[in-house]
């Protein structure tokens, strides 16, 4: 056998029209992840508008005013991990290989990334995030009833209610995968 002559399985497969128009409506998803990397750019923007504001009044915030600064950085630090997640995982998923193994930046959890794993994830994010949300919420809940208070009883209560939810969602979204890969 020649050495040049690729093996049948070295082929790629030669879709018929219908389905090779299905598989690359893939691509479709393209302009979205791209959209979401602009919206990654507005946060690092945020990000950097909120530092300087933070470095500038420093010495005349209080500590409950810095912590809530800090806090609005984190949020965005955690929102900005979640666009990531969701631009470079979603892409990897659903749309073509990145062709980065080996490479020394690859994140660790890209290497068994599938959409369950994704999904939980994401879950994970968003209680994160909502739990920054949170916990800002009960800081400022001190000055409920206040001419300063920002926040109501009502709102503080439906806050920990969707948290809540949040967090029952994401058990839901781990236990169905956990059963589908026990299942495989």
């Amino acid at each position: 056998m020649n050495i040049t002559d690729p093996s049948p399985s070295d082929q790629p497969v030669r879709l018929k029209p219908l389905p090779l128009l299905i598989f690359s409506s893939r691509w479709l998803q393209l302009p979205l992840y791209v959209g979401l990397i602009v919206a990654q750019c507005v946060y690092v923007f945020l990000f950097i508008k909120e530092l300087i504001h933070l470095v500038q009044h420093a010495w005349e915030f209080s500590e409950q005013q810095i912590m809530l600064v800090v806090l609005g950085l984190i949020d965005v630090v955690m929102i900005s991990n979640l666009l990531v997640m969701v631009i470079v995982g979603g892409y990897e998923t659903f749309v073509s290989r990145l062709g980065l193994k080996g490479h020394p930046d690859q994140p660790e959890w890209l290497s068994h990334v599938n959409a369950g794993v994704l999904k939980v994830k994401l879950a994970m994010a968003i209680i994160g995030i909502s739990s920054i949300h949170l916990l800002r919420t009960f800081i400022e809940a001190g000055a409920i009833g206040t001419a300063t208070g920002r926040v109501t009883e009502t709102g503080v209560m439906w806050q920990t209610i969707i948290h809540m939810a949040f967090i029952l969602s994401a058990i839901g979204i781990a236990w169905v995968d956990r059963m589908t890969q026990t299942r495989n």
